[in-house]
């Protein structure tokens, strides 16, 4: 199929794809997809007004009822999963199972919220004055907006609106510029599952927005906003979460991530090695929870960096599309250089690197290819502090437990983390409060490929926000506790006397 085909077959049509300003080029071959319409920035206060609109309605909505749309939506991926998983892997560049299993957490969410739409529960408190009840409950805050990032382009939506929807919000999405077709795709499916819920589903309920910052900028300034769930880099979150909180509306930051891991000498080193292959190169290494620091004990080392390099050198790179690929291409030019830059930086601070160089031959012409690469770092340098989203591994050793959680605290980032170890003392400390300050913590399996049933997110510059699983719903709910007073008297708290 060609790339319109891809296009075509997900849903849009030739009026979606053309007539625009803004250029879509897809990673596997830098040919352009699309050249589509962007949102006008002056239509953003029209756009809000809707989502304001549609929230008096929802909000009154109960909340089972809310959750038969979400049924829907699910319903209506799973009929599309083949077509838009293809239409991700031309977008996003990813090997056509990572984007079948993107839109399969698409899926999985929607049967989350599903039953989350039953289970908001409060709280009833016993009070200590007599005759009173106390009670908690939550409340929908109104419309939700979402800003996704190109790595993940509609996943990161459905753990946002799956959620908001059973809450009572309003969705307004922002995707990424580099891949507005699979958000485009995704709407036109959202569509079937609103006729088929009825009139119940107001106008304005799910929308659409599609451009640059200045859009985005509108979405954080809004006090008509009041949740704003923003992935993308930590810079991207320095701007967006002080001006969503200027005006005091609630954050959702999933940022940058500079994940470990830590093979202690107990360690099951056949799968140690499956796990930091798959993490540190699936997705070419374009993941938030992305390997990007391995921290190995001084006797497993060597071993273990041999067979790494071995591994890495058999890699099989080419067309994401085509069977047994399991490297697909950078999302674009400017993503490579940055790799080659980081690269020639870590051989300035003593490291010595394998692989990492451009790959021409073999691969459609077009698209930025490398070769995943292997740094070997005398120590935690600069430039392993920051994160380089492209498929690096950096390599360094420890001799003490403690020292490695050291190693692995010592960034700025704290998103995903994990030790292969088969001591349980070593585990269970890494777990602990004085181990792992991340937000995901793992034990024999890598930091990338969260399921959908925990809160995803992470501390420090990642932004300390949570999406998805969990109780991450009360981030897009109000608390209010309210004291029922059904006694003929008027007793303060604390024995407070103010009798008149």
């Amino acid at each position: 199929m060609t790339h319109i085909d891809v296009a075509k077959a997900a849903g849009l049509s030739e009026t979606d794809l053309t007539g625009g300003s803004l250029a879509v080029h897809s990673p596997i071959d830098g040919a352009e997809v699309a050249r589509i319409k962007a949102t006008d920035p002056a239509e953003m206060p029209a756009i809000i007004a809707r989502s304001q609109s549609a929230f008096k309605t929802w909000r009154n909505l109960p909340a089972p009822r809310r959750g038969e749309l979400v049924r829907l939506i699910g319903e209506e991926l799973r009929a599309a999963k083949e077509e838009l998983g293809a239409l991700v892997t031309l977008e996003a560049g990813k090997i056509r199972s990572e984007g079948l299993g993107e839109v399969q957490e698409m899926i999985d969410i929607c049967d989350f919220a599903v039953g989350l739409s039953r289970q908001l529960y409060g709280l009833t408190i016993a009070s200590e004055r007599a005759g009173h009840k106390m009670s908690e409950t939550w409340h929908p805050m109104g419309p939700c907006g979402v800003i996704s990032a190109f790595n993940f382009p509609v996943a990161v939506w459905s753990w946002n609106a799956a959620l908001a929807l059973v809450c009572g919000n309003p969705v307004i999405w922002k995707p990424s510029e580099k891949t507005p077709l699979t958000a485009m795709a995704t709407m036109k499916i959202v569509e079937r599952a609103l006729a088929r819920f009825g009139d119940d589903a107001p106008d304005g309920l799910l929308q659409l927005i599609i451009g640059g910052a200045e859009i985005g900028e509108a979405l954080a300034i809004s006090k008509d906003v009041p949740i704003l769930s923003a992935t993308g880099s930590t810079r991207m979150g320095s701007i967006v979460g002080p001006a969503v909180m200027s005006r005091w509306g609630r954050p959702i930051l999933e940022l940058g991530g500079n994940n470990a891991m830590v093979v202690a000498p107990s360690a099951d080193i056949d799968m140690a090695v499956r796990a930091i292959i798959f993490s540190a190169v699936g997705t070419a290494g374009q993941r938030c929870t992305s390997l990007r620091r391995l921290i190995v004990h001084k006797s497993v080392k060597d071993g273990l960096v041999d067979r790494l390099v071995k591994a890495y050198a058999s890699l099989p790179i080419g067309d994401p599309r085509e069977a047994g690929t399991l490297v697909g291409p950078l999302v674009d030019a400017a993503s490579r250089d940055a790799m080659l830059r980081a690269l020639e930086v870590a051989k300035s601070e003593g490291g010595t690197v394998f692989g990492g160089t451009a790959v021409t031959e073999g691969v459609p012409k077009g698209g930025a290819y490398v070769v995943p690469a292997i740094a070997l770092m005398p120590a935690q340098t600069d430039i392993v502090k920051a994160e380089t989203f492209a498929p690096i591994l950096y390599v360094m050793e420890y001799e003490a437990l403690e020292d490695a959680i050291a190693l692995q605290n010592n960034v700025p980032q704290g998103l995903s983390s994990c030790i292969f170890t088969l001591n349980m003392r070593e585990a269970e400390t890494f777990l602990s409060a004085q181990g792992s300050d991340c937000g995901i913590a793992n034990v024999n399996i890598g930091p990338s490929g969260a399921e959908i049933g925990g809160a995803f997110g992470g501390e420090k510059q990642t932004g300390g926000g949570r999406e998805s699983g969990s109780d991450a719903w009360k981030g897009y709910m109000r608390r209010q506790t309210s004291t029922v007073n059904y006694s003929a008297e008027l007793p303060l708290a604390q024995g407070v006397k103010f009798d008149l």
